[in-house]
């Protein structure tokens, strides 16, 4: 597994997470083997959240022995004081854990979200006294709206972000760049979403991929240049999506010594993106 020193986290994290969803509704023996699946492939980085079904209450079975080897994070999209402690409390206890390595703020869609978030009795006073107290290492966020990305970067000096940052959305109407390149300007640990994702979701998803509410690439070659392309604009870390079969494609593209995109490869990219229907089709300053 390749690795990156993400230096605001001050740790080597895994290119590829695994995302807690991966678990949601699979039976405890089936938990237990895709986490030490994923550990024996040298991955260290797991997310999770209260969303995710029953995802936390499986996860935190299958990582008893394990914790002290791997960087979890987590994250609530209660935006008031009180909701988001209670939902920490539960998580740390789902999970079977004293503190989070990263506590994110989760799915914030818009301005409304940011100002409830830093206002009084908001989320945010959560975090602050969570890391005072030691139970949360790190504070980070994740958006789909760029609006709210980039005004959640002004308000606070965010140690990671996770955004979707899909090679059609990019290539094809430079969805999320200004979030990118502010992210990278301040050296936050930049989690990328949705970069194994083809298009909006189709009618077949709803049987072939119960878990996810987008169309996953499904062919691994497109899905290795697809995943080449997020690194080459500077993501550190990718979650891939949450099924066992995604998550193993991108275990296996990190075996390649090589992951640099080669010009014939972007092209490819670039027509296939011109015709299709993005996930993200709103272009942004």
């Amino acid at each position: 597994m390749q690795m990156v020193k993400i230096e605001k986290l001050d740790y080597n994290l895994s290119k590829v997470a695994f995302g807690g969803i991966i678990v949601a509704e699979e039976s405890q023996k089936d938990a237990n083997n895709y986490v030490a699946e994923a550990i024996d492939a040298g991955v260290n980085y797991f997310d999770v959240a209260p969303t995710y079904s029953n995802a936390e209450e499986r996860l935190g079975p299958a990582l008893v022995g394990k914790r002290k080897d791997i960087f979890l994070a987590c994250k609530t999209e209660d935006r008031t004081r009180k909701g988001s402690q209670v939902l920490l409390e539960k998580s740390l206890k789902n999970l079977q854990t004293d503190y989070f390595d990263l506590y994110q703020l989760h799915a914030v869609y818009n301005l409304a979200d940011v100002e409830k978030i830093f206002g009084p009795d908001g989320a945010f006073e959560t975090y602050v006294k969570a890391k005072e107290e030691g139970i949360i290492k790190h504070i980070g966020f994740s958006a789909h709206s760029t609006e709210a990305a980039l005004a959640l970067m002004e308000r606070f000096d965010f140690d990671t972000i996770m955004f979707p940052f899909n090679f059609v959305s990019l290539l094809k109407n430079d969805y999320g760049s200004f979030v990118l390149k502010k992210a990278l300007e301040k050296k936050m640990g930049i989690i990328g979403l949705k970069s194994m994702v083809l298009s909006e979701r189709q009618e077949s998803d709803a049987i072939d991929y119960p878990k996810a509410w987008y169309h996953p690439i499904e062919n691994f070659e497109l899905a290795s240049k697809a995943v080449k392309y997020t690194f080459s604009r500077g993501i550190n870390v990718i979650v891939p999506p949450g099924d066992i079969a995604h998550f193993r494609w991108a275990v296996d593209i990190m075996k390649q010594q090589d992951l640099s995109l080669s010009d014939e490869e972007l092209q490819e990219l670039r027509v296939l993106a011109k015709a299709t229907v993005p996930l993200f089709p709103l272009k942004t300053r």
